[in-house]
């Protein structure tokens, strides 16, 4: 997830881009700008990068063991075509 001083941050960069006349509104738009990002990126269902790594490293082993699974079953249905022929 996100880091709240990085949501602080970006909420004040956006407050700092409020036109000059609104300038004395900046604190109560920065509150309303960091709330709005925080309910924005609940919503998102984002995972940290440790989370996303382990998730990765599972699917590999998963994938590599569909393959060998998936060879089992060639060699086996091999086995059986092989036996299923007709001896003459």
């Amino acid at each position: 997830m996100i880091h709240v001083q990085a949501i602080d941050t970006l909420a004040q960069r956006l407050a700092a881009l409020v036109p000059p006349g609104l300038q004395e509104a900046r604190a109560d738009l920065t509150a309303n700008f960091r709330s709005a990002l925080q309910s924005g990126l609940r919503e998102l269902d984002l995972v940290t990068r440790e989370e996303f790594d382990v998730q990765r490293c599972v699917l590999l082993r998963t994938r590599e063991k569909i393959e060998e699974l998936e060879q089992q079953v060639l060699a086996l249905e091999r086995t059986l075509a092989a036996n299923a022929a007709p001896k003459h």
